[in-house]
């Protein structure tokens, strides 16, 4: 990688992966700025993971390496709405598959499975891990509709894409009904 600015976007116009420039108040580059929000809000619940101790033992590994396989997948995700729609099935990294959700969910079930059965709804916040996961959480439903609304400014949005970032909000969730739990805290219900 070159110099980390280029002053190509002092004039608020960006270049999507492709050339086109856009302005950086487009819906793709809300849509995709989300995206890495929700990235670095994924970065913030590691780090609280890891100095409060949230997760014990072998779940820990398996709930940290998938965040991090997230992390990668929301870099799919991003590479995919950055990309000029003429030049997606050329660049290399942007594609969301149907396995990429299937994960999702099925890292969804397997955490639901070690669960009491949710009576209600449940009040963001807990320990401070849970905290971050309902940040996470509600980043991603922002992110979801920023999608959204790109494809209701006319841009094409593959299916797999919507899906994976609704999948992943709920994975949030669940994720923080898990951290409570382990850290020994009830879930505040409404």
């Amino acid at each position: 990688m070159g110099k980390i600015y280029t002053k190509t976007g002092d004039d608020g116009l960006t270049s999507l992966v492709g050339g086109e420039r856009v302005s950086k108040c487009s819906p793709r580059l809300e849509s995709y700025g989300t995206v890495d929000e929700l990235n670095s809000n994924i970065g913030v619940l590691i780090a609280s993971m890891v100095e409060t101790g949230s997760c014990k033992g072998d779940d820990e590994v398996v709930i940290r390496s998938f965040l991090c396989n997230v992390q990668r997948g929301l870099f799919v995700v991003g590479g995919y709405l950055a990309t000029d729609t003429s030049k997606r099935e050329t660049t290399k990294g942007t594609t969301v598959t149907q396995e990429m959700v299937d994960e999702v969910e099925k890292e969804i079930d397997r955490l639901t499975t070690l669960l009491k059965p949710q009576r209600a709804f449940i009040l963001p916040g807990g320990c401070l891990a849970a905290a971050h996961a309902h940040v996470c959480r509600t980043v991603c439903r922002r992110a979801e509709r920023d999608v959204l609304r790109l494809q209701e400014s006319g841009v094409e949005v593959d299916t797999n894409v919507k899906k994976y970032l609704n999948r992943l909000s709920d994975y949030f969730f669940v994720l923080s009904r898990k951290l409570n739990a382990d850290a020994g805290v009830e879930d505040v219900e409404w």
